[in-house]
């Protein structure tokens, strides 16, 4: 194209701006300014509270932080966690199957373990299993209190009434699952168990996992009640230090550190499971 028939191409006219248009400002937020400098001025005046404030005694925070009783009963706390966590969904899921089973048998007892574990408390629970000797002093020929020791009576008692929750939990991710999906799947051929597999558990983990992680960071806090029956857990090791030492702020101290970073551990996990169940939603993002 030569230089000619480029310059007499047209080329599109300005339109001028009017001149009465407004200008735009954005919206001044001078509340939301204050109110954020007296919140941060506050949690600034907390923090340098608790540093400065010698009675939480933090170089004895950093000797029993890592010392070998401490340890040992994290290890347990965490051990306990995993096995209540573990066996209690294995029985809350078959809770939950029973709960929608055709059988009104079924669904009677499932109802009626869920409300009788959700209804009592789970210290009194353990006080029970506990104290179980009184009411059976042999089981199997085995005397009970040589059966159930405290750990036995803490993996019991935690499983039984973790169970109930996680029942609830497991319906509900099911039943969330829309019923056209499954009606889909038997009209491709799918067997049942391929359908379960599938099609309804991945879409019901998207219901379960949420409220599934929020038991477990419970469960892990839930396991301090086991102090009561002499289980030498996190909590109760550091009241073994303490009653010695009488360093009592300190020592709660510890295991409060030693909660907060499990729980920031599972939280982190459970963000992390939560967006691999959620692929292909809108949540995912």
């Amino acid at each position: 194209m030569s230089s000619d028939t480029l310059a007499h191409v047209p080329t599109a006219p300005e339109i001028p701006e009017p001149a009465d248009v407004p200008r735009v400002v954005p919206q001044r937020r001078y509340g939301q300014w204050a109110a954020a400098v007296l919140v941060l001025a506050l949690l600034a005046l907390a923090v340098d509270s608790v540093l400065r404030n010698k009675a939480f005694q933090w170089a004895v925070v950093a000797d029993c932080f890592t010392s070998d009783s401490v340890l040992r009963g994290l290890w347990l706390t965490l051990w306990l966690t995993a096995v209540v966590m573990v066996l209690g969904f294995a029985l809350g899921t078959l809770l939950a199957a029973c709960r929608l089973s055709a059988n009104p048998a079924l669904r009677a007892v499932s109802w009626g373990y869920v409300w009788l574990f959700r209804s009592i408390p789970i210290l009194v629970q353990l006080l029970l299993w506990f104290n179980i000797g009184a009411l059976y002093p042999r089981v199997f020929g085995v005397r009970t209190v040589d059966l159930l020791t405290p750990v036995a009576v803490a993996i019991v008692g935690l499983t039984l009434h973790e169970a109930a929750f996680a029942a609830e939990v497991v319906r509900a991710g099911i039943l969330s699952v829309d019923r056209g999906q499954i009606e889909a799947a038997q009209a491709l051929g799918l067997s049942r168990s391929r359908r379960w597999w599938r099609i309804v558990l991945p879409q019901a983990m998207r219901s379960i996992v949420p409220p599934a992680g929020n038991m477990l960071v419970g469960t892990l806090k839930g396991t301090s009640i086991v102090s009561v029956i002499a289980v030498n857990d996190l909590l109760f090791s550091t009241q073994l230090i303490y009653h010695r030492t009488y360093q009592v702020i300190p020592l709660l101290m510890v295991a409060t550190l030693w909660y907060a970073v499990v729980t920031s551990l599972l939280g982190l996990g459970q963000t992390y499971v939560e967006k691999y169940y959620a692929r292909g939603t809108e949540t995912a993002r």
